[in-house]
């Protein structure tokens, strides 16, 4: 069986210090903590989500018919992966660096998976992200991505709501001509609900999203998946994220500068998360920092040996690591 690496809990269970993901730091929206508690589990959800369906174009200023519920981020990875498969598709084009799921999903679909800079003319579908992972850069050809017409193109926005800096490549108009994917849960620190949608792009071949749509499960999301997107599409929960995002961007400097007080060379990054290069691999110490309590995420598998990637924590955290990693020296 190959090896799935993620950032996040492991064997021992959740670390008290996780930089390895990157959910809002700051906390648990309190809207959609409100929310879960009054979700009605003892009932199953609406099987066509027809008004969540509706609140999130009308977030969105879409259609209806162009929202796809999914039961997370991965699983639409894998079910837009095999429609495209199943139409006859052949290669899957990738960024330098990106999340995992993209390439298993295609190799478990029988589709070659090719990374940048390579040519991509023949490709049937083209992952793009931004900010991107796991550098949280703008991804420098994503115009040039969403402008293609060779095979469908997927913007993954997992970490768009959570931007504290910079300013998308692409304005309104260029992205309703691609695939929006979007996960909310980190936005909203609660990853452990498992809550996704897409948006289809406005002229999207009508066999390929009816694939789409036959490909998914029964209730994709339960009545929790639909208490999250249904809050965060709401007024109250967009108040919190956006003072949420302030707290993050005053953690993020001092986080910075903590780490290059260390010696680390800290990438750019313009999300709530950064990738750096340390003095020393991050192998050689890492079960030194899991003992007290600290996980930072390794890049080997994103192609970055020698860097770490950590999500922004509060001083208390960012304090807490920099003496461990001196422990460990």
């Amino acid at each position: 069986m190959s090896t799935v690496v993620h950032g996040g809990p492991d064997a021992a269970g959740v670390a008290p210090h996780d930089f390895s993901t990157n959910g809002n730091a700051v906390g648990s929206c309190p809207a959609v903590l409100s929310a879960l508690r009054t979700a009605d589990a003892a009932h199953y959800p609406d099987p066509h989500y027809t008004a969540l369906r509706g609140r999130l174009a009308a977030f969105h200023g879409v259609t209806a018919e162009r929202i796809v519920i999914a039961a997370s981020a991965s699983e639409f990875i894998h079910r837009i992966s095999a429609a495209v498969a199943q139409g006859g598709g052949k290669q899957v084009w990738l960024p330098a660096h990106s999340y995992g799921d993209y390439e298993r999903a295609a190799l478990a679909w029988g589709l070659q998976a090719v990374r940048a800079p390579q040519a991509h003319a023949d490709v049937a579908l083209r992952w793009c992200c931004e900010p991107s992972s796991p550098l949280g850069q703008p991804q420098a050809d994503l115009p040039l991505q969403a402008a293609s017409s060779h095979g469908a193109c997927v913007l993954d926005l997992a970490y768009e709501p959570l931007r504290l800096e910079g300013r998308p490549s692409l304005d309104a108009a260029q992205r309703h001509r691609i695939w929006q994917l979007w996960t909310p849960n980190k936005a909203m620190g609660l990853t452990g609900i498992r809550a996704a949608y897409a948006i289809a792009p406005e002229d999207v071949d009508a066999l390929f999203m009816q694939r789409i749509e036959r490909l998914a499960s029964s209730w994709p999301l339960g009545t929790h998946g639909v208490a999250l997107l249904d809050t965060w599409a709401g007024d109250e929960a967009q108040r919190w994220l956006a003072q949420s995002l302030q707290t993050l961007k005053a953690w993020k400097v001092q986080q910075r500068a903590m780490c290059e007080s260390l010696g680390w060379q800290c990438l750019p990054s313009d999300a709530n998360f950064f990738c750096a290069r340390t003095d020393r691999p991050y192998p050689d110490v890492a079960a030194a920092l899991r003992a007290e309590g600290i996980k930072v995420r390794d890049c080997a598998s994103f192609g970055l040996p020698g860097h770490v990637r950590l999500g922004v924590l509060p001083p208390a955290s960012q304090q807490a690591l920099k003496e461990a990693w001196t422990n460990a020296s």
